[in-house]
């Protein structure tokens, strides 16, 4: 029979420089440890994360013969990997560490001596329950060596190329009828005004070509099943109701459309129109025709003339009205997700039902060539002399329950806008109304400098301050803009006013949060796991975030997160296993009843009935700990946080009172 050695623990308190020193009688707190039940040394030292603060554990483990370590210092989110390491280095299990956040939950919050009071109280309660802790073992599971990425825009398309670049099968799923995202619509980047399509379209070509890449668009992930190395993901791949190893993208189909030119075109913004059968972009790809489902004459009424026009118009017999949505079930061992942005509707404040009041997407879709005026900036049937830009539409809102962040995109976008409507028409009259310019990037702050340089009116406003877009009367081809400045009311007559209105989370976002079983964060964008020491990663091992999805921001940060999420994505492709995390829910098999209320709230799926008894998927298992806290029957608990570990904490901190 296996007895548990009687508990050694040493305790290291952190002095975090003056993070925690400032606050907390740090020397007070150890002399305090050393006096505690089963403590054999406890020491404080200035920073215990250090590689000198981490060889003095490896050190008094061999000399003390330590078998359980609690350090005191910062977030366990921050430091309890390195802590773990530590100690394994130094021949501990590394779970038979505890950590006290002395940091964030004491110094930081607390001063004088209700302080170092607390940080006794934290110290006490963490040595209780090392004193319980029990060595585990770490599992291993083999990793298929194929990785998704979901979601075709520029993050999507660097994401793949990166993984596939090494060596590793990929999948590409993108909604769409072509990959492309939000930067296919843009006529030029900032700060350089480089033409976007020019850098974009051939990375789509180059996506698309890859021999390690198989791209599914117009398709969408329903399920995704199974843990780090072993996902299962069902996708949904809707008809085209065109043959896609037929088509050759001549568009004559289009042409012939009885629909042609009555439909909004989705690409354009609706400032374009298209048929019911249709390519989204000239430089789609893959470019395959696709036939709306919802608009076309055949399918909805069943009869298109005596026969549907484009397939009278195929030359090489294209078109199918037999297909049907399809599911195709793939298996990955890593998944990226790159799923981009949403734009928020400005609503009627700012007179966006006005034809004079657009969006700063819709201002591209105007000037850039392949849009629907050739890259005329038309409005009304005219060149617009007066042009107005408004910030933040959105962002950084001071009302409740609105979007606090900021876009960060809109400042430099309208400053290209502001320079292009001058390039494009060279005596209009250009204003912004703004609130602040952040021009953080590299080369914006010159970019923004040379727009003034140009001429341009920046008029500030206070954030608080209102801002209305009214008209005189309907008939009336300009509008008036009205808001504070410096304290006094202003008014500005415009032909055409550009809104930078905010990014936001996709539509998508929230039912593919729960399909993938990943946190949002109180904005509704995707959560990472640790905004610094895990940026790329979500809670869910094995799945990653890449661009807008994730935040706000600009194209080359898009791009740099895409690689760096590949990169996370490929090594366990290229380790060929990954190790789990013990720390998992555990079912006593002679309490269970069965009566699945455990798994019924499982977030991430790792609960199942089997002969009666609830089993735990070690690999799925995360160790939130919502079953055990809902199990009627107490037949469920956390390893490591057991009843009387946590018993054992609470009356810790009661004895001292």
């Amino acid at each position: 029979m296996n007895i548990e050695p009687s508990p050694r623990i040493g305790v290291y308190i952190c002095h975090c420089g003056l993070n925690i020193a400032a606050t907390v009688d740090v020397e007070a707190v150890a002399e305090f440890a050393n006096r505690l039940p089963c403590v054999v040394i406890a020491r404080d030292y200035l920073y215990m994360c250090s590689d000198p603060g981490q060889e003095l554990i490896k050190r008094d483990i061999k000399e003390y013969e330590l078998n359980r370590v609690v350090v005191a210092s910062c977030s366990p989110r921050m430091h309890e990997p390195t802590f773990r390491n530590a100690c394994e280095d130094g021949g501990l299990n590394r779970y038979c560490f505890e950590m006290a956040n002395l940091r964030e939950q004491c110094a930081w919050v607390h001063s004088g001596k209700g302080a170092t009071d607390k940080a006794k109280d934290l110290v006490a309660s963490a040595v209780a329950k090392a004193a319980l802790l029990v060595p585990l073992d770490k599992k291993r599971v083999s990793v298929i060596p194929r990785a998704m990425v979901i979601g075709g825009g520029v993050s999507g398309i660097f994401a793949a190329l990166e993984v596939a670049d090494k060596g590793f099968e990929t999948y590409l799923i993108e909604k769409e009828p072509s990959i492309g995202g939000h930067m296919a619509q843009l006529d030029k980047t900032f700060p350089t005004l480089d033409c976007s399509a020019c850098i974009l379209t051939p990375k789509m070509v180059e996506a698309a070509r890859h021999k390690n890449i198989q791209l599914f668009t117009y398709s969408e992930v329903t399920e995704v099943e199974g843990y780090i190395g072993n996902y299962k993901v069902k996708l949904k791949k809707k008809p085209r109701y065109v043959d896609a190893v037929k088509c050759i993208g001549c568009g004559d189909c289009a042409d012939a459309c009885r629909l042609r030119g009555r439909i909004p075109n989705e690409f354009d913004v609706g400032l374009g129109n298209r048929a019911a059968i249709y390519a989204p972009f000239p430089q789609a790809v893959p470019l395959i025709y696709t036939i709306d489902s919802n608009r076309c004459l055949y399918i909805t009424k069943g009869k298109c003339g005596e026969s549907p026009a484009c397939i009278d118009a195929c030359p090489i017999g294209a078109i199918d009205f037999e297909q049907r949505e399809e599911e195709k079930e793939v298996e990955v061992g890593t998944i990226v997700v790159a799923t981009g942005y949403g734009l928020l509707d400005p609503g009627e404040q700012y007179g966006y039902k006005y034809n004079e009041v657009i969006t700063g997407l819709e201002f591209e879709r105007l000037s850039v060539a392949s849009g629907p005026t050739g890259g005329k900036i038309i409005i009304n049937g005219k060149e617009p002399k007066e042009v107005v830009f408004i910030s933040c539409v959105g962002s950084r809102s001071q009302e409740e329950d609105e979007r606090k962040y900021c876009s960060r995109v809109c400042c430099m976008y309208i400053a290209k806008q502001a320079h292009l409507v001058r390039d494009k028409i060279p005596d209009a009259d250009v204003k912004v109304i703004y609130n602040d310019v952040r021009a953080y990037g590299k080369g914006f702050e010159e970019f923004y400098n040379r727009v003034m340089a140009e001429g341009m009116e920046y008029i500030r406003k206070r954030l608080e301050d209102p801002i209305e877009v009214t008209k005189r009367a309907e008939a009336d081809d300009k509008v008036l803009v009205r808001t504070i400045s410096n304290g006094e009311q202003i008014e500005i007559e415009a032909d055409l006013v550009v809104l930078a209105n905010a990014i936001v989370p996709g539509k998508e976002a929230d039912e593919l949060a729960k399909i993938l079983k990943i946190s949002r964060s109180a904005d509704g964008f995707f959560l990472e796991a640790h905004p610094k020491l895990r940026p790329l990663d979500t809670f869910t091992d094995g799945i990653f975030i890449a661009g807008c999805c994730q935040s706000p921001k600009d194209i080359p940060d898009s791009v740099a997160q895409a690689v760096g999420a590949a990169i996370r994505a490929a090594i366990p492709l290229m380790q060929g296993e990954v190790v789990i995390e013990p720390l998992v829910a555990v079912v006593d098999e002679d309490i269970c009843v069965g009566c699945g209320t455990c798994e019924s709230i499982c977030p991430f799926g790792a609960l199942s009935l089997k002969e009666g008894v609830m089993r735990v998927n070690d690999v799925v298992c995360k160790g939130c700990g919502s079953c055990g806290s809902a199990c009627p029957s107490g037949a469920i608990s956390m390893v490591q946080f057991k009843d009387e570990q946590v018993y054992s904490q609470i009356e810790a901190i009661a004895c001292m009172f």
